[in-house]
């Protein structure tokens, strides 16, 4: 079995942030530290003009959680440094100065559909469709509501928390923004990608770096919220409900 991995690959002043986790994507703390980290790097890298956000595998593109880790907390600090974990790569991507596109290869779930949202510009595969199970476990996709609201709105963001086993297909992640575009694999999806990020490394940078900043106007006040929200998910997944629940998914 592979082991996680997080790697910046730079070819034509893109730079490609690849995840990887063998349990479908799913994000356990090491992996977000170092998909952060990474992101902050990359940020601040003159060789790189624009990034992309994507994972390893062809199935999932993130499962959210890892759901092994969750099961194991035990006190509310631990809970909220988990889900810190999440808020802190929301927090990293808002606060890149570069350009982030995501490309969804498949399902995503939680986490993974909070990733998706807070890329500035995300194309998908008509097989990428979006769960939010969180509220089905005993918790509810507070961490990632901010960034999911902003890009799909409220309304839609309520239907799939409250219908929280429910995949949402690809065209209604387009249709609600989510999505820029779906294609119908993903290699039609990888040449479309490249050839978004290339043209856009060929921009000026500063303008870029400019855009950025008006894309996320308003949400200087996210590094307490979801500081705050971290912390709401971290005392509700040590309800004996979510306990239980998780534990038929070991």
């Amino acid at each position: 079995m592979e082991n996680a991995y997080v790697t910046l690959t730079i070819e034509n002043k893109v730079g490609y942030i690849e995840f990887f986790h063998p349990n479908r994507n799913s994000m356990p703390s090491h992996v977000l530290s170092e998909l952060e980290k990474t992101i902050i790097e990359t940020g601040n890298n003159n060789a790189v003009n624009v990034i992309v956000l994507k994972s390893g595998g062809d199935r999932t593109f993130c499962a959210g959680a890892s759901f092994n880790e969750v099961i194991a907390i035990d006190n509310e600090t631990a809970g909220k440094q988990f889900f810190m974990g999440f808020a802190n790569v929301i927090n990293a991507i808002r606060k890149c100065p570069k350009l982030i596109i995501g490309r969804v290869q498949g399902k995503t779930v939680g986490g993974g559909v909070g990733l998706a949202a807070a890329t500035d510009y995300c194309l998908a595969t008509q097989y990428a469709s979006i769960r939010l199970s969180e509220l089905s476990i005993g918790i509810g996709p507070f961490v990632i509501e901010p960034a999911v609201s902003r890009k799909i709105g409220v309304t839609a963001m309520s239907q799939m928390t409250i219908d929280a086993e429910t995949f949402f297909t690809p065209q209604f992640a387009k249709d609600k923004g989510l999505y820029a575009d779906v294609f119908e694999t993903t290699e039609v999806l990888d040449d479309a990608v490249k050839t978004l990020a290339e043209k856009l490394a060929a921009y000026n940078p500063e303008a870029l770096s400019e855009m950025k900043k008006v894309f996320w106007k308003g949400t200087d006040h996210w590094d307490d919220l979801l500081s705050e929200r971290a912390e709401m998910s971290g005392r509700l997944v040590l309800s004996e409900f979510t306990k239980h629940t998780l534990k038929r998914f070991r």
